[in-house]
């Protein structure tokens, strides 16, 4: 295989990825198809990090629909991120990848509690590193944690796994004229008010100069070519 580029990625994976195109909590086509490219991105030597959302049990931004306080609606999204970092763990280990386990919220017995030192530990060794729990904190997204974590494990790019190719000047399901961007700078990103990720984010990763990767993870290569530096979703950058 070819050189990386980059060698050491935090990958972003939305709770709704893991459904796939159905209504089940998560999908063995759609994750066999993921943990296949992490394999290929292991061959490459990658170090990878994956922060997990939840968004296929709960989201929290959902629970002032049902009266819920958004700090405890935040913290129910926070512990359906435990339960996909529980199942992905698994998920990897019956493929025989190893793969460690910490959430921001420690939850005895279940869920290690996150170490930056002990994870950067686990990482060198040749682990995944699963992040879950968020922040540990409400009013943050796992945008935001992806951010944190990418820069806490001295990551060189931040992909974010979506359902589309990238980011486009208008919505490509609604538009079929809609236009990739192959690359973006972070204040192109902003200014441009594409919501692909929160400007929290953004601004952490445009400061430790972390560039970012938008790409479907649905296409059987995208992980590979974006570490190899490919014409592969969208790259923003500073």
């Amino acid at each position: 295989m070819s050189t990386a580029k980059y060698k050491r990625i935090l990958l972003k994976l939305s709770g709704e990825a893991l459904m796939g195109d159905t209504s089940n909590m998560f999908d063995k086509r759609t994750l066999d198809c993921m943990i296949s490219q992490i394999e290929n991105l292991i061959k490459l030597n990658i170090k990878i990090g994956i922060v997990i959302g939840g968004g296929n049990i709960f989201r929290g931004v959902n629970g002032k629909e049902l009266g819920l306080q958004r700090a405890n609606a935040d913290s129910m999204g926070m512990l359906a991120t435990i339960m996909n970092g529980i199942a992905l763990k698994d998920f990897l280990a019956n493929r025989k990848i190893k793969a460690k386990l910490y959430s921001a919220l420690a939850v005895q017995n279940i869920a290690k509690g996150y170490s930056r030192d002990s994870m950067l530990s686990r990482l060198e060794d040749g682990n995944i590193i699963i992040f879950a729990g968020g922040t540990g904190n409400p009013f943050f997204t796992t945008d935001s944690s992806a951010a944190l974590r990418a820069i806490e494990m001295n990551a060189d790019l931040l992909i974010k796994a979506t359902k589309v190719d990238g980011v486009f000047d208008k919505d490509p399901k609604q538009y079929s004229d809609a236009i990739r961007y192959s690359k973006l700078t972070f204040d192109e990103a902003i200014n441009k008010k594409l919501k692909v990720m929160d400007i929290s984010a953004f601004d952490l990763c445009r400061e430790h100069n972390i560039d970012i990767n938008v790409c479907n993870i649905f296409n059987p290569n995208s992980l590979q070519d974006v570490v190899l530096g490919l014409d592969q979703g969208t790259i923003i950058h500073n």
